[in-house]
């Protein structure tokens, strides 16, 4: 059964078997938890805060509800909800009980035209077109026309302007119908009102041979209202475009492998862990999965941003999105296509825009309040000048004027936008913003604590080649390292073919290392306790230790390749007054050579994850907001409780989940970049707020005074959103941190190539 008609099946007034369409509706939604579920729905006529209000609070009285959260860029909401508590129908039924028309969104094939944007542009077309062809009567009658030529101008103005208005004004008239059939109001609602209202009376005038009609007025009224309603779409269609490029990259499709040798095709949402593909040459990773057999060479760079080829093996990991550039691999999916590197990084930037941050939450109460104080303002306008002036005429205009110029669409825009065009340059530039409200908090930012493994350095130790004691052993070590997943484990056996060793097991102690007993000896690798010597011959997590029967007979050195511009980073950050720190669980050698290299004069290893949150913990009580940069399992908790966030795509998952901002172009001078994109975005919100509150504060007196006509009205309301808008792009001003060739942009290039 469609899920469209799934949609459109009438709220009976008891509850009734629907194993169809629940099931349906379930099949569109994903684990969110143990017990809950997530399910997107279409909200096409959602636009302002009135609406997010309406839809959040209507799904919020179910009881097997858990969150529900709008996103006005994307025009869906995401509901969070437990099966178990309650029917998966009440869901579409609490949001068209709002007065908003719905469908589920399947995550994977619903991606249709902009259907809202071709509406809009038509009818801003017709109404545009009304509106030309009427001014040219209008001209004639303001020339001095005689009254019979008059009249006919006025119903020849009349036939073209009703069926325009009709037509044109359908997105507003839409969505005020809809708020006023569940008894409540809009923005939409004073719009219509005044578009209504200008138009009878201009029938009026035309049946009665006035000398006045406005339907000149009422179609140049619709057009640049739909001029200011087309521009913010298109700047919502903008922001979300991120998005789009990132579920395009994710294949539609795997092929299967069987042990027989056989593929079959399946689709991407049926792909589960354990199951085993085969990715041929040129195709893209369908999800994040592990090589299982076959070499060759993959594209990395939508991972970490550097698009030279990097070969890789069996144990290998891959990304989804990354391509396969050489030979067939056999891969084992290791989580599913809503869970993958994809996915994570989408629904960074899909809950960017529908963050509630303190600004947003201060323009959302205000705009809240605007409808009916605006209604308010309109009858006392209209009453006032026609009991003292007793000008009904001039006191129906003014009250049309008041209903329209106070439309709150600048305040409503005033957050949003900004951090909308933000999350865009920020994307453009290889960063991911988890929510506008890390954007807030990063502005406020004193202090930079980074991680060392993998944040200032590399991350991806290598054998130098420096070996202490009997280089012979290096081999055996090998064979010890080929049974281990440890980081230097890998590096030793990627260094070195492995020797035969008759052991007929081998064990690996957590922490410690890997013991083996061969021929009666007892071998180990690991740490230098561990293998017979004493701390301080490898205490700073850079050696690893071969031990034979307790006694340490070879030392193996590693090195971790500090970032090619952290240093600058670093400088940059302090020459904007931040304080810098480091804080690592390493040895101290290590921790203070890397330390020393980068000019950071606050530094602490061997720090514990307690021991970092303590540190936190403290600077916090002492007034200081601590950006934390990490990327490790371990650096979750610290990142969790900093005041703001950051780490590196190629972090964990669990790291990358707990992080305010991901960076995917594997660059330090990301976090100086994001701190000054945070603190421009701080202010032009301000400036934004400014303009809106400034706006309607000088408009609506001027507006009951009777010095504004509807159509200077609209022409000032649109303006005013225009003006918030162009306001917050001037954040695109300035030098990118990547140039257009370089790091994210270079797998959209590649993908543009190749299709």
């Amino acid at each position: 059964m469609p899920v469209s008609a799934i949609m459109d099946t009438p709220s009976p007034g008891i509850a009734e078997p629907a194993s169809d369409e629940t099931e349906a509706l379930l099949a569109l939604s994903r684990s969110a938890g143990a017990e809950a579920r997530q399910i997107e729905f279409a909200v096409p006529d959602a636009y302002c805060v009135t609406c997010i209000n309406a839809i959040e609070n209507g799904l919020s009285r179910l009881p097997q509800v858990v969150s529900a959260r709008v996103n006005l860029s994307q025009r869906w909401v995401r509901v969070v909800f437990t099966p178990e508590r309650g029917s998966v129908l009440d869901l579409p039924r609490a949001i068209r009980a709002s007065g908003y028309r719905t469908h589920a969104l399947d995550p994977v094939a619903d991606n249709r035209q902009d259907h809202a944007l071709h509406e809009l542009i038509r009818c801003m077309a017709v109404a545009g077109f009304a509106a030309g062809n009427i001014m040219l009567f209008s001209v004639s009658i303001w020339s001095g026309a005689d009254a019979a030529t008059r009249d006919m101008f006025h119903w020849i103005s009349a036939l073209i302007a009703l069926p325009a208005i009709a037509y044109a004004g359908r997105p507003f008239f839409r969505s005020a119908f809809a708020a006023l059939r569940v008894g409540r109001t809009n923005m939409d609602v004073p719009i219509s009102i005044g578009v209504v209202l200008a138009t009878l009376l201009s029938i009026w005038e035309t049946v009665h041979s006035g000398a006045h009609a406005y339907f000149d007025a009422s179609t140049m009224l619709l057009f640049f209202l739909l001029v200011g309603r087309t521009f913010d779409h298109l700047m919502r269609e903008k922001a979300r475009g991120a998005i789009a490029n990132l579920a395009r990259l994710t294949p539609r499709g795997a092929m299967r492998w069987f042990p027989d040798g056989t593929t079959t095709y399946v689709p991407v949402e049926d792909v589960v862990p354990g199951m085993e593909l085969l990715l041929r040459a040129g195709e893209r990773v369908p999800v994040d999965c592990r090589v299982i057999e076959g070499r060759g060479d993959v594209d990395l760079s939508i991972v970490t941003g550097e698009s030279a080829a990097v070969s890789i093996g069996p144990g290998a990991s891959l990304a989804a999105g990354a391509i396969n550039l050489a030979a067939a691999l056999k891969v084992e999916a290791e989580r599913p296509v809503s869970e993958s590197f994809l996915s994570q990084m989408a629904t960074l930037m899909e809950t960017a825009e529908a963050s509630r941050t303190a600004h947003r939450r201060i323009a959302d109460r205000a705009a809240a309040i605007y409808a009916p104080a605006v209604h308010a303002f309109a009858i006392a306008t209209f009453l006032g000048w026609g009991l003292l002036a007793g000008d009904w005429h001039e006191a129906l205009m003014s009250a049309v004027a008041v209903l329209i110029i106070t439309c709150p669409c600048a305040l409503a825009l005033a957050v949003p936008i900004v951090h909308a065009v933000a999350a865009g340059r920020l994307f453009r530039n290889g960063i991911m913003m988890r929510d506008g409200t890390a954007l807030e908090r990063a502005a406020a930012v004193t202090d930079i604590a980074f991680d060392k493994t993998g944040t200032l350095t590399l991350g991806a130790v290598r054998y130098d080649g420096q070996v202490s004691g009997d280089p012979a052993m290096l081999p055996i070590a090998a064979n010890l390292a080929g049974h281990s997943r440890h980081p230097l484990a890998a590096a030793l056996l990627a260094a070195s073919p492995a020797a035969p060793l008759p052991a007929d097991e081998f064990h690996e102690i957590p922490g410690q290392g890997i013991e083996a007993l061969a021929d009666g000896v007892w071998w180990r690798l690991g740490s230098a306790p561990f293998c017979g010597g004493p701390q301080a011959a490898a205490g700073d997590g850079t050696e690893a230790c071969l031990g034979r029967d307790g006694r340490v007979v070879a030392v193996f050195r590693f090195v971790d390749a500090i970032r090619p511009d952290a240093a600058s980073a670093v400088a940059t950050l302090k020459a904007a007054g931040k304080r810098v720190e480091m804080l690592s669980g390493d040895g101290p050698a290590t921790v203070e050579s890397v330390a020393e290299a980068l000019a950071i004069e606050q530094a602490s290893a061997r720090l514990s994850p307690e021991a970092k949150l303590v540190i936190l913990k403290g600077q916090a009580e002492a007034g200081r907001r601590v950006m934390m940069v990490g990327d490790g399992i371990n650096d979750a908790p610290a990142l969790r409780a900093a005041h703001v966030s950051m780490a590196p795509s190629s972090a964990s998952d669990i790291g990358r989940s707990a992080a305010d901002f991901v960076f995917t172009n594997g660059r330090l001078a990301s976090v100086p970049f994001v701190l000054d994109i945070a603190r421009r975005a701080d202010r032009l919100v301000r400036e934004n707020l400014v303009l809106a509150i400034g706006y309607n504060t000088l408009a609506l007196p001027l507006a009951v005074a009777g010095h504004v006509t509807p159509l200077v009205a609209a022409v000032a309301m649109s303006t005013s959103s225009v003006l918030v808008v162009a306001n917050a792009l001037r954040l695109n001003l300035g030098t990118n941190l990547v140039q257009p060739e370089e790091a994210v942009p270079a797998w959209r290039q590649a993908e543009a190539a190749r299709t």
